[in-house]
């Protein structure tokens, strides 16, 4: 049985990219995630901005009056126009310097929220394929340098609806004079228009050289970082490195540069447009109108304040379009993504397995690459039986183990538990059934005793259970307590899978291929080795049943804990 259509297939498999969520609803999103977090913040500091918005605005308005006054020799007008300017000199101080202190105590809370809330997201997602696959790594590379500023964002959305509000209040003092003038707002959509477009095409040219950025980051990486040092040395290869990292560099900055050039370009176009429409709205007012002299100072100022306003509300609306709007977008992805996975798995574990595992013409190839390492395996693995998997490096001993514990989606055919897909079932209920040692781990830099208990997370800070292991090893932590841990050997050759109940107690034997505590499973790996060949060659023998116990793949004399749960 080949693949099923894409309509059908599980999140995680080969295939498309979904496209990003649209702009505006995942900003709302990220809007509610910022209010669900920190509610009374966010309303505090929205309504903060607009109201600083408000005096800064009558600015233009008591200069008028203030110039009107004097033309006419009226003091009380003066004097009334000279105390709202103070006034609302101070208003707009006092509030944008309360508002700034509350906005930054939001983004400080509202940022361990954001950063906890992708973190959370990307373990959530049962495979690992999403950090492997090229075009998803582009997302959430982008993603991972945005999210620790993307608190930005709320500010930048409120700054910028008080920079409309000012445009509101401006607009509405110029059409005081005469409509006509409202016209000048029809001027400045070019440059909204460029503002919005600008950002767009710096950011594709940005994500289509991402795959060199990150190479560059990685070459700087190596020669800068203390691990890969004593061989950089060694080997004299700074100086390659220097050069590859510079090429690297320029592959990505030089469409990047060629785009900015060629939207600052129109950029200026549009501001240039609205420079000549100011002017004629000044000549208009002073010639055409024959409009008295306080009539033109409030042209002047609230014309000068407007491009001011303009120049503000289309720079933010240029960060919200460019950066903080699309770091909304991937971020809406990746949850809409982690809900998609979490969503296929619809039914429940078997509680006990009764006939076994079945591969049914599985072919799998990892991420990026074409060579497929299982072609077309079919193979039953039956309930109760202890299995070792022998095959030379690369037979894909260890990518079967992989998509056992569902870490990838087959690339075709299925994997079936009981007649049950495996793709339907909850990745973490299913792998509460394993344990495994993995080929290419990852050591968890923690204090001794959660170190051990990650074995049975639960349990993490149960001592009593962390010290309830057989003492085939042990050291002593920090604090003095006793620890112990159940180990597993592995020559390179074999990998081991087995399927008992009670799970078995690895022991600590160099000189066999895989051993363990039940008879039965320290034969069937020496039957199995002697089979060996290029293609996986499964050797079954059989004890008590259900479930998954252990899996290892390790190179010879490796020794690394081994997790058994029943």
């Amino acid at each position: 049985m080949k693949s099923s259509p894409d309509r059908d297939r599980a999140p995680g498999t080969p295939g498309t990219i979904d496209p990003l969520p649209p702009a505006l609803s995942s900003m709302w999103r990220l809007c509610k995630l910022g209010y669900r977090h920190e509610p009374r913040l966010m309303v505090v500091a929205f309504v903060l901005s607009q109201l600083a918005a408000l005096p800064d605005a009558l600015l233009a308005f008591w200069l008028m009056l203030l110039g009107k006054g004097v033309l006419e020799h009226r003091p009380g007008m003066v004097e009334g126009a000279a105390i709202g300017l103070g006034v609302s000199t101070a208003a707009t101080w006092f509030l944008r310097t309360v508002g700034t202190r509350v906005q930054r105590r939001f983004r400080d809370k509202v940022t361990i929220a954001l950063e906890s809330h992708v973190a959370q997201l990307q373990a959530s997602v049962a495979t690992i394929a999403h950090q492997e696959r090229p075009e998803y790594l582009d997302r959430l590379s982008m993603l991972r340098n945005q999210v620790f500023v993307l608190d930005h964002m709320y500010m930048s959305l409120f700054s910028t609806l008080g920079w409309i509000l000012r445009l509101g209040v401006t607009m509405a003092l110029l059409a005081s004079i005469h409509p006509a003038l409202i016209l000048l707002v029809v001027f400045a959509v070019p440059t909204v228009l460029t503002s919005t477009w600008r950002p767009e095409v710096e950011r594709s040219a940005q994500e289509r050289g991402a795959q060199t950025s990150r190479l560059a980051r990685h070459l700087f990486t190596i020669a800068t970082t203390a691990p890969p040092g004593k061989e950089v040395r060694v080997t004299g290869i700074g100086e390659r490195l220097v050069s590859e990292r510079r090429w690297a560099w320029d592959c990505w900055y030089g469409p990047v540069a060629a785009a900015r050039w060629s939207s600052a370009f129109w950029h200026a176009l549009a501001w240039a447009i609205f420079g000549f429409a100011y002017v004629g709205a000044v000549v208009f007012v002073s010639s055409g109108l024959r409009a008295p002299a306080s009539a033109v100072l409030l042209v002047l100022a609230a014309g000068a304040r407007l491009s001011a306003y303009i120049g503000a509300t289309v720079g933010e609306i240029g960060f919200l379009r460019g950066f903080w709007m699309d770091g909304s977008r991937r971020l809406a992805w990746l949850e809409d993504y982690a809900a998609s996975v979490a969503a296929s798995g619809d039914l429940p574990v078997p509680t006990v397995l009764h006939r076994g595992i079945r591969l049914d013409h599985v072919s799998f190839a990892y991420p990026g690459t074409s060579r497929v390492v299982l072609d077309d395996v079919s193979v039953t693995l039956p309930a109760g039986a202890v299995i070792a998997i022998v095959g030379e490096n690369g037979a894909g001993k260890t990518t079967l183990v992989k998509l056992l514990a569902k870490m990838y989606e087959p690339s075709s055919g299925s994997i079936l538990v009981d007649d049950t897909p495996l793709a339907r079932l909850p990745a973490g209920e299913w792998r509460a059934r394993l344990a495994g040692a993995f080929q290419d781990f990852f050591r968890f830099e923690f204090r001794a005793g959660h170190t051990v208990g990650l074995g049975d997370l639960p349990r993490l800070d149960d001592d009593s259970s962390v010290r309830r292991g057989r003492p085939e090893s042990s050291y002593r932590s920090a604090s003095g307590r006793s620890l112990r841990w159940r180990v597993a050997s592995c020559a390179i050759s074999p990998c081991c899978w087995s399927s008992t109940n009670p799970p078995p107690r690895w022991t600590r034997r160099r000189n066999t291929r895989c051993s363990s505590a039940t008879p039965q499973s320290r034969t069937a790996p020496a039957k199995a080795t002697a089979a060996a060949s290029r293609s996986l060659s499964p050797t079954v023998s059989r004890p008590s049943a259900w479930p998954i116990s252990s899996s290892c793949s390790m190179g010879p004399g490796s020794w690394r804990s081994a997790r058994t749960m029943s």
